[in-house]
């Protein structure tokens, strides 16, 4: 469908409708060689609570907006490269079903579909692109993940303390490492983060210590590096290797999902059957 639909006169329509959609606020979407395969409504999970999102898969992106008014106007434009994305199905909880979640280096978040055929569409599409989009690059599958936040219902104290109750005054806070919920004592550190972010993002403190002491084992490891030895034999030269090897031991416990969802009635749609 891909190769088919790559130079055609409604493939290119269907792209500058959508960038019309997103306006000025967005990034342009028109490049060769991509396709704009389907649409559609998903309920992702937010912070305060879970909101409709419009999502377009493209052959090589993933885009998804805010609803200003729906097939006319889009804002807060977000782009995820497919290569980057690995997808989780999810249980269904009592307040929320046809869940899973998508997983990249930078941001992983939740998201519902109004039926279950309309998960397995979405997942089965993203699948497939994600799968000839690695294959093509020549890329591995990515392993590491930004942990997803926990929403801010999902408790009412601290997750880390368990002792601070939230209030008005009391302001809930998130851990860019782990995603738990966690008051101000908990998390008054900051680290820096080179792929989440350029500047040092709040952590809570248990995570703290432990980013702290992987930095400290990858610093000795390096001071441990055998300096390179010079042979007296003129024309030799001695080899080089790199032997540091990076670990992540984090075993932060996992929060219940039990927060609650409003599921989408749109379902998904294909702007090519």
């Amino acid at each position: 469908m891909v190769d088919h639909l790559v130079n055609t006169e409604i493939n290119s329509q269907r792209i500058a409708a959508v960038e019309n959609c997103f306006g000025a606020s967005g990034q342009p979407l028109a490049v060769p060689g991509r396709v704009l395969l389907g649409e559609g409504i998903l309920t992702k999970e937010c912070r305060k609570k879970p909101k409709p999102r419009i999502f377009f898969l493209f052959n090589d992106i993933l885009v998804y907006g805010s609803i200003v008014i729906n097939k006319r106007k889009y804002n807060s434009q977000h782009i995820i490269p497919l290569e980057d994305v690995t997808l989780e199905t999810l249980p269904d909880t009592l307040q929320m079903k046809n869940r899973w979640m998508i997983k990249t280096s930078k941001k992983s978040f939740v998201v519902s579909a109004a039926s279950l055929t309309e998960r397995k569409e979405w997942i089965s599409h993203l699948e497939e692109c994600i799968r000839h989009l690695l294959m093509k690059t020549g890329r591995q599958p990515s392993t590491e993940h930004a942990a997803p936040w926990i929403p801010d219902k999902a408790t009412d104290i601290c997750m880390r303390c368990t002792q601070t109750k939230f209030s008005t005054l009391t302001r809930r806070h998130h851990c860019r490492k782990c995603g738990f919920v966690v008051c101000a004592d908990c998390s008054r550190q900051r680290f820096l983060m080179p792929r989440l972010s350029p500047k040092p993002l709040r952590v809570c403190n248990l995570c703290y210590r432990q980013l702290l002491a992987e930095k400290k084992k990858e610093a000795e490891a390096d001071r441990r590096q055998p300096e390179p030895i010079h042979s007296a034999v003129l024309g030799y030269e001695p080899s080089s290797g790199d032997d540091s090897d990076k670990s992540d031991d984090d075993k932060a416990d996992q929060w219940p999902a039990d927060t609650e969802f409003y599921t989408s009635e749109v379902s998904w749609s294909s702007f090519h059957s």
